[in-house]
């Protein structure tokens, strides 16, 4: 579950995850321990190019992935959407420390931009990267319940 969700993106994460355009995608973008701003600054930003901008760093060795196995699941019986996906691995991660990932939609992934990205969803993620792989177990990176 996140620790924060961008105000820009509250009430779409589910439509975004869905991916509804030919081209678009879902990616984690790890960010660096060092300059990492907190949830209440975090939040505020629109797209990744901002967020990027500020005092927060991508730690860009272990780089983007992709995410893959999106599903989104309407659970009436409990009165809430949850999205999932496949476990995001980096094979052999190296780089400086890491704190967080943001989940990001991407608009159209065969011109990507960070102006464009969409930051959803921001998970404590820390990590000293030493060579090993290192997996997040994603269990439903996003869930939204009814408020009655």
């Amino acid at each position: 579950m996140p620790n924060i969700v961008f105000n820009n993106a509250l009430g779409r994460v589910a439509y975004l995850a869905s991916l509804p355009a030919a081209n678009d995608a879902l990616i984690a973008v790890p960010i660096e321990t060092a300059g990492i701003v907190s949830d209440a600054i975090m939040r505020d930003y629109h797209d990744l190019q901002t967020l990027l901008a500020g005092a927060s760093n991508e730690q860009a060795t272990m780089g983007r992935k992709s995410l893959t196995g999106v599903t989104v699941t309407i659970d009436d019986a409990a009165d809430r959407v949850a999205v999932d996906s496949a476990d995001i691995v980096w094979t052999g991660a190296t780089g400086n420390p890491i704190s967080a990932l943001v989940i990001c939609y991407v608009p159209d992934s065969t011109a990507p931009s960070d102006a464009t990205t969409i930051p959803l969803c921001k998970h404590d993620f820390v990590i000293v990267p030493d060579g090993s792989d290192v997996a997040a177990t994603v269990a439903d990176f996003y869930r939204a319940t009814s408020a009655a």
